[in-house]
């Protein structure tokens, strides 16, 4: 079971360090985010969704194609390519948990401003998944840089260990250890991402107000 706490939770201080410098970049960043938020849509909270009940894919993604994942959430749309080379069997289970509906109605239940925004729990706990665990172990030189799309897991999991919840870091670097699969990068509407990871509360890592994933949509080409 993945826990909200406990991810990461020992690189949250050397991430904010290293997100936290000053100068004009700042600037820029806060005002894209101002106007970003403005569109984030008043929701109510989505009921917690069934643990579980997931069969992992048996076979690979095709060679040869790109895929995406389309995220609608209620502060807009982003897309998310995957690197299907990198972390080949995380990649074909988000593309089936996405085709099955597992992500829609759910919630980014972690929002670390500066960090990183978590999502893919259908509990909307920080404990749940598929039911199922696949592992795409990343390379040693793994950087884990803004808008780079990464699996969460808990300390005790051996790395690249990967259920249904992702995370997209909101930092410039945050200096993780290559502990965390790296599936893929936001390459449309990081604007979108930017404002999600304004709506946390940096000491509880709680969401200020439900930010819904509406609907994941697959793309191929």
């Amino acid at each position: 079971m993945l826990l909200a706490r406990l991810l990461l939770a020992g690189a949250v201080a050397l991430a904010l360090a290293a997100c936290g410098g000053g100068g004009g970049g700042t600037t820029t960043t806060a005002a894209a985010t101002t106007e970003a938020v403005t569109a984030c849509k008043d929701v109510a909270q989505p009921a917690a969704k069934p643990d579980g009940g997931q069969k992992a894919p048996t076979a690979p993604l095709a060679t040869g194609k790109t895929y995406t994942l389309v995220l609608a959430t209620s502060c807009g749309a982003f897309t998310v390519t995957l690197d299907s080379k990198l972390a080949p069997k995380t990649a074909a289970s988000l593309v089936a948990l996405a085709r099955a509906g597992f992500f829609d109605g759910t919630t980014f239940h972690r929002i670390v401003p500066g960090f990183v925004i978590q999502g893919g729990d259908p509990t909307q706990s920080g404990e749940g998944g598929p039911g199922y665990k696949t592992v795409d172990k990343p390379p040693a030189d793994s950087r884990y840089v803004r808008g780079v799309v990464a699996m969460a897991k808990t300390p005790a999991e051996p790395p690249g260990t990967s259920g249904s919840q992702f995370f997209v870091v909101t930092g410039e670097d945050v200096g993780l250890p290559p502990d965390y699969a790296i599936v893929g990068t936001v390459t449309a509407g990081l604007d979108v991402v930017t404002a999600i990871g304004e709506l946390g509360d940096p000491a509880t890592e709680r969401p200020l107000q439900p930010v819904v994933i509406e609907k994941v949509t697959v793309g191929e080409s």
